[in-house]
């Protein structure tokens, strides 16, 4: 049975104090993690009061406002920070949690929150470049023992004699994801690099044949597909009946019919049926992604009704 993990959207507008009640209730009502994007800015909405929170200032709070869920990101965007200063960040707050971080990175991909915010986006070819660098140094640092120094020569980053430091709980260090629906460059670094690989908001036919070539890079690689965990982000519309499945497709200005082709919308009955479809193709983790942090009703509909056909 796959796990069940909470997934947020904070550009859309979240103050710290919302995410801490999801997280919170998350906890609580015994889903497995609770995960949060990493944006700046909103995507195709207006609004987005009081503005967006940082993913990793969010995550070290929750660390310790928490004692049992997984906490991480989907994904990281690799352009927003160096990876040195990154992998320390994420060991303080694996350090915090006691070994409850797991770190999504991509390559980034929503050029109007890095012009809105000045931060560079390269072309392409060179944000994949600087993200195979970034996940060199990450697991690199990481796994450098304690007393050695790390060194790191490459197109885009350079470390001379790094100490390390610090280290994460977790040895080597924390979980990596990856996703996408890339056919090269992404299947390859996560095949390379990553303990997960995630699918967000996609048909059943385009994850699974997204699936295939990942496990397909993993052989190429000389990895044994086996060995990397997949996943599924769906956005969650949840409703005793249709009338409040469509009231709560409507406060997040979606239709429900066509959410339904790549989320999972309806009565608990039919969410079951949804999960239990991607399950079907491998996923081993589902990221239900709740749109609506105020509405706690609806966290507690899928506990009820929903999380215990997965535990």
């Amino acid at each position: 049975m796959p796990e069940l993990h909470v997934f947020t959207e904070p550009q859309n507008g979240a103050s710290y104090e919302q995410l801490s009640r999801v997280a919170r209730a998350t906890e609580e009502c015994g889903f497995a993690g609770f995960f949060r994007s990493d944006h700046y800015l909103t995507i195709q909405r207006e609004g987005g009061l009081p503005g967006p929170t940082d993913s990793w200032v969010t995550l070290a709070g929750l660390a310790l406002e928490t004692k049992r869920i997984r906490l991480g990101t989907l994904m990281t965007c690799a352009t927003f920070r160096l990876p040195g200063p990154l992998a320390i960040s994420v060991a303080q707050v694996d350090q915090m949690s006691q070994g409850r971080v797991d770190l999504g990175i991509g390559a980034g991909w929503y050029a109007a929150e890095h012009a809105a915010y000045g931060v560079p986006f390269p072309s392409p070819a060179q944000r994949f470049e600087r993200l195979e660098e970034q996940l060199e140094i990450l697991t690199g640092l990481w796994a450098t023992p304690e007393g050695s120094r790390f060194s790191f020569a490459g197109h885009h980053y350079q470390l001379v004699e790094a100490p390390a430091l610090p280290k994460p709980w977790q040895r080597p260090g924390p979980p990596i994801l990856m996703g996408g629906i890339g056919l090269r460059r992404t299947p390859e670094l996560a095949a390379r690099f990553a303990a997960e690989f995630n699918v967000a908001f996609v048909s059943l036919a385009d994850a699974g044949a997204q699936f295939e070539v990942v496990r397909a890079a993993c052989r190429t690689h000389g990895r044994d597909p086996g060995r990397l965990r997949l996943s599924a982000a769906l956005t969650v519309c949840c409703g005793r009946d249709q009338a409040e499945v469509k009231q709560r497709a409507n406060n997040i200005g979606q239709d429900p019919e066509l959410l339904g082709l790549i989320g999972a919308v309806g009565t608990p009955a039919q969410v079951r049926e949804r999960v239990e479809a991607y399950a079907q193709l491998g996923c081993q983790r589902i990221y239900l992604q709740l749109l609506d942090l105020d509405d706690l009703d609806h966290l507690e509909l899928l506990a009820s009704d929903v999380l215990p056909a997965f535990v």
